[in-house]
């Protein structure tokens, strides 16, 4: 019985904690932020590859 009360006030203290919470949203905003950059690196490469490359290569090419 005196290991179940134990067990009981574990749980209770457990579930009340919310330190590990906050972490777990600074990380859902870090992956957020990261999500953004990488689609804004990727469409911006893509039209600087237009742009720059694909240019500089009919240039040296002629």
């Amino acid at each position: 019985m005196r290991a179940m009360m134990r067990v009981g006030r574990t749980l209770l203290r457990f579930g009340a904690d919310e330190r590990g919470a906050t972490s777990i949203e600074y990380a859902m905003i870090a992956v957020g932020i990261a999500i953004a950059v990488c689609a804004t690196v990727f469409g911006v490469g893509a039209s600087l590859k237009v742009n720059f490359y694909d240019k500089m290569n009919a240039a040296v090419a002629n």
